[in-house]
C-alpha cells in the first residue's frame, strides 16, 4: 500500500481543492510551505510556524549536506526529529543553490563540481549523490537534481538544460529505487557523550531501510512553450510519480511570461497528482497560480522581506520603516491573527525595525507567513463554496490598486 495519495474536489476552472497524503499527515491544498533552509525557518520556532497555519515545510538538501551533514541528520532520526517538526516535509535537491554558485561550480553531464564557500573544500554533486543525501535526510517528498539556468536564457540553452534535467531524472529514479530495494549504506561511526541517548544509526535494523519517500520530477524549459511540453512529456514517459514540480520560474522573467508558462503546463499535468510550483510566494502570484491549477508553493521572499521591513496586506505591500508609520496606531491588518497584528501597532513595529531590535524582524516575518497561510485557507474555502474565481478577481483588483492617500482606514501605509 502506498504511503502517498492525492484526491481533488470542487474544481473551479483549472483551480481545485485537494488533499495530499504523506507519511506525516495530509496537506489540504492549495497550500504555501514555509522555507526552512537549514531545517529552521529563520528566527522562528516550529510552534510559531504551526500556529501560523503551516501544514508542510521544506528544507534544503544542499545546505544540510554541508552543515551539519546529511549523515548527522540521519543519526538524529531524520529531519523531522532533528528539527522537531512532526508534519510533512520536503527537501529541495539544491539545484537553485548550485545555480547561484556561478563562480564556484562546474556543470557537466556527470553532475556538478563545486567548492564549499564555507571552507573551500571540493565536492561532487551528482544525481546519485543527491538521492543518497535526500534519503539520509528523510523528508517525505524529495526533489530530483535538475539544471537551473538564468531567466531569459535563449532557446538553445534552455533546451540543453531541460534535456539534461530529464537525463538526471532517470539517474535519480534508478538510484532512488535502488535505495528503496537495498537500503541505505551504513553511516560513519559517531560517538555520543557519556550519558547521552544513543543515535538512531546505532540501531542498524531500523536505520538501514530507507524511509517512505516520494520523488518529484521537475518540469524545466524556461518560458518556451515547446520546451515545457517536451519536459512534461519526457517526465510522464519516464515513470510513475506521486507528484510533479514546475521549476525555473520567478528567476527574472516578466510576470506575464510566468503566467503564460502556467497556462502551458497546467493542461498537460496529470489531474490526479499534486503540482508543486517552486520558488513562487508573492500573494498575487499565488492566486494567479492557483487559478491555473497549481497546488503547492514555497518561497523565501515572505520571511526575507519581513526581516527587512516589508509586509503583506490586502492593500499591497507596506514598508514599515516609512516615516508615515511613526505615529500610526493601527495594526498592520485588522483581520490577521498573528502577534504583530493582534498585539502591536504600526508605530511600535516601525520603532523595533529602526532601532534594530531583533523582535521586529521576527514579528514581521511571522506576519508575512501568517498572511499567506490565511490567503490559502481563504482560497480553499472559496473553492469549496464554488466562488473562487469571483473572489480571487476581486482580491487581486484590491491588492493591485495602489492607495493614493494615507491617513484613512483603507490606507496601505506607503
Amino acid at each position: 500500500m502506498s504511503h502517498f495519495g492525492f484526491r481533488t474536489a470542487h474544481p473551479n476552472g483549472n483551480a481545485r481543492l485537494g488533499w495530499f497524503t504523506t507519511p506525516h499527515g495530509t496537506i489540504e491544498t492549495p497550500a504555501f510551505m514555509p522555507v526552512g533552509t537549514h531545517a529552521s525557518v529563520r528566527g522562528l520556532d516550529m510552534g510559531e510556524i504551526r500556529r501560523a497555519g503551516a501544514q508542510m515545510i521544506l528544507a534544503n538538501a544542499y545546505h544540510l549536506y554541508l552543515r551539519p551533514g546529511d549523515q548527522m541528520v540521519r543519526a538524529f532520526g531524520g529531519v523531522h526529529a532533528f528539527a522537531r517538526w512532526d508534519g510533512p516535509m520536503l527537501t529541495d535537491s539544491g539545484g537553485y543553490q548550485v545555480f547561484s554558485l556561478a563562480r564556484y561550480r562546474k556543470v557537466t553531464e556527470q553532475g556538478v563540481e563545486f567548492r564549499n564557500k564555507l571552507d573551500g573544500s571540493l565536492h561532487e554533486y551528482t544525481p546519485e549523490k543527491v538521492m543518497q543525501i535526500e534519503r539520509n535526510i528523510g523528508a517525505d517528498v524529495i526533489m530530483q537534481l535538475d539544471e537551473l539556468i538564468e531567466g531569459g536564457s535563449d532557446h538553445r540553452a534552455s533546451r540543453k538544460a531541460m534535456e539534461r534535467s530529464l537525463r538526471w531524472l532517470e539517474r535519480c529514479r534508478v538510484e532512488f529505487d535502488r535505495l528503496e530495494r537495498d537500503g541505505r549504506a551504513p553511516v560513519e561511526a559517531l560517538a555520543v557523550p557519556d550519558g547521552a541517548p544513543p543515535l538512531a544509526t546505532h540501531d542498524e535494523a531500523h536505520d538501514l531501510p530507507a524511509p517512505p519517500q516520494a520523488l518529484f520530477p521537475i518540469v524545466q524549459g524556461g518560458t518556451y512553450a515547446d520546451l515545457r511540453r517536451a519536459s512534461i512529456e519526457g517526465i510522464l514517459q519516464s515513470g510513475d510519480w506521486h507528484g510533479i514540480a514546475v521549476g525555473g520560474l520567478s528567476v527574472g522573467e516578466a510576470k506575464s511570461a510566468m503566467y503564460d508558462t502556467f497556462d502551458v503546463c497546467a493542461p498537460l499535468l496529470p489531474w490526479d497528482m499534486p503540482r508543486y510550483l517552486m520558488g513562487v510566494g508573492f500573494p498575487d502570484d499565488l492566486l494567479e497560480a492557483v487559478s491555473r491549477g497549481m497546488d503547492l508553493f514555497d518561497c523565501v521572499a515572505p520571511t526575507r522581506m519581513g526581516r527587512h521591513g516589508t509586509v503583506f496586506t490586502a492593500d499591497g505591500k507596506v514598508q514599515i520603516q516609512k516615516s508615515s508609520n511613526r505615529t500610526d496606531r493601527r495594526p498592520l491588518t485588522d483581520d490577521c491573527p498573528c502577534p504583530a497584528c493582534t498585539q502591536y501597532d504600526r508605530a511600535y513595529l516601525r520603532h523595533l525595525m529602526v532601532t534594530e531590535e531583533p523582535l521586529g524582524p521576527r514579528l514581521l516575518a511571522l506576519h508575512n507567513l501568517t498572511f499567506l497561510m490565511q490567503l490559502m485557507e481563504r482560497a480553499r474555502t472559496e473553492l469549496a463554496a464554488g466562488t473562487f474565481t469571483t473572489w480571487s478577481d476581486e482580491w487581486l483588483r484590491r491588492y493591485r490598486t495602489r492607495t493614493a492617500f494615507t491617513g484613512s482606514a483603507s490606507a496601505n501605509g506607503r
